[in-house]
Parts: structure tokens; sequence; C-alpha cells
């Protein structure tokens, strides 16, 4: 079955699920000349051939004693991924590459702040500083350190590895946790149009991301969302700088935004009830912060209604925030955000603590 996928169009999910062949690109005549020479000939290399090149280079590294030989062989006796072999050969033979991959993968390790420069040196084999950037930039990715592990991919040719799916998923990963919305769609559409033998779950997870990305809009609650999953994240990563004050201030400005074009819309577009008084369903459309995708959870969403907030409702628990007990801030939160997504009860929980912190200090004055 051939899927016809718009480079930032509709994917057909179905086909995808059913595990199609062949994916080409409905929107061909803006693809590059270098783009359309690649089409489908990005394929995963047999592993006769990947463990042939692992051991040449291991050879020429001097690592040719007894020892190396039979590590080198447990390394490929096992059902590890070949990506996995490859970086342990390197590891074996190398050791800035064995120090370089085991900081990569180690959580307790902080999070690099700069690519590593082994990755540069252009007197290394190309089969060296293609694979080993790979395994690294795949092993930040899988520690949610997106930032540098984009830098590791921007330095490696996908056409240079022996694992090209790999390469252009675990990019599609990070550009889509960094909201970069162009680049990450480019990514998966590589993964879909140019490779030939990507791996079903890779298919999947692209279709998934990508209708995500289609629901993005600019500075909505999603946008919000998904700014503050990219604040705790860099906390996590005890990154708290001038970069993630500077996300930090956008969110809050934005929500007090928010806040004041739904109470203006409500003011001029209610009848009764006072200037302000908005009762519920009155006030034109759009009058509450409404998500995009209501839907079922264990917090008492049933999916079922408009996934709405009223914003003198919270306005008012704003104000009393700060002062509420534990259990009566999360009966409070349930009233509000019911029937919205779980990811935004974080934004609406930040606006609460913002709006009733500037509160207690202006009380205070």
């Amino acid at each position: 079955m051939n899927v016809r996928f718009a480079r930032f169009g509709t994917l057909t999910l179905a086909a995808v699920f059913l595990g199609s062949s062949a994916v080409g690109a409905a929107d061909s005549s803006k693809r590059s000349a270098r783009d359309v020479a690649s089409f489908g000939l990005l394929q995963t290399p047999s592993l006769d051939m990947v463990r042939g090149q692992a051991q040449a280079w291991l050879q020429a590294a001097g690592k040719t004693d007894e020892a190396s030989t039979k590590a080198f062989q447990a390394i490929w006796a096992s059902e590890r991924p070949v990506l996995d072999k490859v970086a342990d050969t390197l590891a074996l033979g190398d050791t800035e590459a064995a120090k370089l991959l085991a900081e990569g993968r180690d959580v307790n390790t902080p999070a690099p702040t700069s690519g590593p420069e082994l990755l540069k040196d252009s007197k290394r084999p190309v089969f060296y500083r293609a694979n080993l950037g790979l395994a690294y930039a795949k092993a930040l990715c899988l520690r949610r350190v997106y930032e540098e592990s984009l830098d590791a991919f921007k330095a490696v040719k996908p056409e240079q590895v022996v694992d090209p799916a790999a390469y252009f998923f675990h990019r599609a990963v990070a550009e889509h946790a960094l909201m970069y919305k162009p680049e990450a769609d480019n990514s998966i559409v590589r993964l879909l149009d140019d490779v030939a033998d990507v791996p079903e779950r890779y298919r999947m997870v692209a279709a998934l991301m990508h209708f995500d990305m289609l629901a993005w809009r600019e500075k909505d609650l999603g946008w919000v969302s998904r700014k503050m999953e990219n604040i705790h994240r860099r906390l996590d990563l005890t990154r708290g700088g001038k970069k993630t004050q500077r996300m930090q201030k956008e969110v809050l400005v934005r929500l007090d935004e928010m806040i004041k074009e739904l109470e203006n819309q409500c003011k001029g577009g209610c009848s009764g009830g006072g200037a302000g008084q908005c009762p519920p369903g009155g006030g034109p459309p759009g009058n509450n912060i409404q998500a995009s995708s209501p839907q079922r959870d264990s917090f008492g969403g049933n999916g079922g209604g408009a996934g709405e907030i009223d914003p003198k409702k919270l306005k008012e628990v704003a104000e009393v925030w700060g002062k509420l007990p534990e259990k009566e801030q999360a009966r409070r939160m349930l009233e509000l955000t019911r029937g919205m997504p779980p990811r935004y009860r974080d934004a609406i929980e930040t606006y609460l603590k913002h709006i009733s912190a500037r509160s207690g200090a202006e009380s205070g004055r």
C-alpha cells in the first residue's frame, strides 16, 4: 500500500499503523533535486557489512590483541541493536569514545552545555565520527537533553551512519520536544520518505508526533503547556539560568494576556448580571480558556464537555489560592479543569500561584 505524505499536511494514520511499505511525498514539486535523488536510498546496511566495518576500524585502532578480539566477538554475538554494537566497539577501541558515551548515558553526570570537539575532528575516520555522534546524540535524547542532542545530530550526516532510521527518529523527537515544528516535520518526512526499512515502532510514533503538531496553535493554552514542560525539563537538568527564567516570564505574561482577553470578551458580550458577570454559557464564543482536545482522565474529565475554564472563577480562585490547604487546592483545581487534558493543569496551577504571590506582595505594601 502506498501512502502519500504531504510535507506539512495530513498523514493517513491508518495506513501507517498497517505498516505501509512505502511513503511518497505529495508535495514532491517542492523537494530539492538533492532530496529527490536520495528518495528511498537510505537503508540500514546488513549486519555482516557493519560488523566488517567495525572490525576493520578496531584493527586500524591497534586493538588486535586476544582480549580485544574476544571482547569484540562478545559484543557482536549479543542481540543488541546494531548501533549499540558499533558504539560498544568504538568504546572498546578508543578511550575518548568510551568516556564520551559513558557521560552521555549516565543520568547522574551533569548534562553537557556544548557539543564535544571529538565529533568535529576531521582526522578521525568518518565511520568513527558519524556513528559515535549518532550514539551520543541518541543517548542525550533519551535523557531529555534535547538542545545538545540536536547539536550532535547536526554534526552527523545520515548517509554516513549505520542506522539512518534512528538518526531521523530521535532527531524528530528532540525537535518536537523543543517545539521546532518545521524541523520536526522535516525529520519525520525524511524518516518516512527516505529510509527504506523504518521500524514499525518509529513509524507509529512519528505519525503520532505529526498529528500532535497539526493541532499546535501559537500562544494558546497548549503552547503554554508545552513551554511549561520544557521549563520543568530544564529545571530537572539544573538549568535554571537566564534562558529558563525568560521562558517562565513568557508563560506568565501570556497567561495574564489570555485572562485579560477573555475578561474583556466577557464584559463586551454579556447581558445582565452586571459588568464583568458572565453567567455559565453566556458571552460570546471563545469567552473561556478552552482546551484544543478535551479528554477523559482519572481526575474527573470525561472528554464530553467543552474543556473550558470560566475566567471569572479562575481569578476568584487565584486571589485566595495561597491561603487554601492542599486538599482544598486540589478540589478547586478539579472544578476548574474538569474536562481538560491533564497536561494543562500545570499551566493553570502556575498562573494561580503567580497571581496569588502577586496579590500577596501588593497587599503587603
